[in-house]
């Protein structure tokens, strides 16, 4: 059972709309720290809080539970120190740092539905606001941009249109879409570029928005628009590695990741042990 304190936390970040994994030992190989039943929150960043082994343990649950997190899927994760049987189901893992033992964690991932929004009272706002719900998406209608937008779709056909993809863009939404002709399209754009939008930020806009499968009716064209926002949801988002010159193993970078400074570069760490073995070299 998760600690009263961890539930707390779960139950804050799921009502702020932040993504997490949470990672529950299920099954453990002595010697090994863990216990079955230990838990830990993996938040999008790779912050691990809560305990599910030690740091060598932490680093393979890090990598794993933001590939649940990419992916929406549940995983059974299995980290050995050295080559493991492969059984159906269960994602294993070698971890040379561990210090011998076996640990299976249980990893599910806590993603709150997309958010887009949708600039217009159109007929294709209409319908992207109704068959967007089909795809698992939260529609909102207005003009009332937030930084947590997976997509904006400006579909005012002249009104509003300005400020809310200035919005859209300073928000960072990842997907951006402008309904309007190709030559309406280029006017707004000439238009953003002169209040001094960056030429850089107005390549983001997607205009026409959606692939170009020959839509016509106010679906079909919802339906092309929601197309591109699902590739742009689904594209694999990139994770940086590096690897530990002291035991080998892959480490995924996050801002807690043990490193130092050697020659102008930086080197990363499993954990503070590694570290400090390499600083004494």
């Amino acid at each position: 059972m998760m600690p009263p304190a961890l539930t707390r936390r779960a139950q804050e970040l799921a009502e702020r709309g932040e993504q997490f994994a949470t990672a529950t030992v299920v099954r453990v190989q002595r010697p090994t720290s863990a216990k079955p039943g230990n838990t830990a929150l993996v938040l999008a960043d790779g912050t691990i809080e809560g305990f599910v082994g030690g740091d060598c343990a932490e680093q393979s649950v890090r990598e794993y539970a933001l590939r649940s997190l990419e992916s929406g899927e549940s995983m059974l994760l299995r980290v050995v120190p050295f080559g493991g049987e492969e059984e159906r189901g269960v994602v294993t893992v070698q971890n040379p740092c561990l210090s011998g033992g076996m640990i299976e964690v249980f990893l599910e991932p806590v993603v709150p539905a997309p958010r887009v929004l949708v600039e217009g009272d159109m007929p294709i706002s209409a319908a992207l606001l109704r068959l967007g719900g089909e795809l698992g998406l939260e529609m909102v209608g207005g003009l009332e941009v937030r930084g947590d937008e997976l997509a904006v779709v400006v579909a005012g056909h002249g009104r509003d249109e300005l400020p809310v993809l200035k919005a859209a863009l300073d928000a960072g939404a990842p997907y951006v879409g402008l309904v309007a002709s190709r030559r309406r399209g280029a006017g707004v754009l000439g238009e953003l570029k002169s209040d001094g939008v960056a030429q850089e930020l107005l390549d983001r806009i997607d205009t026409p928005a959606g692939f170009d499968i020959g839509a016509r009716t106010p679906e079909e064209i919802a339906l092309a628009i929601l197309a591109r926002i699902v590739q742009v949801r689904r594209t694999p988002k990139h994770q940086v590695t590096a690897v530990d010159p002291v035991c080998g193993m892959t480490v995924t970078v996050t801002p807690g990741t043990p490193s130092a400074e050697r020659d102008g570069e930086t080197v990363y760490f499993c954990c503070d042990g590694c570290k400090a073995a390499f600083a004494h070299a």
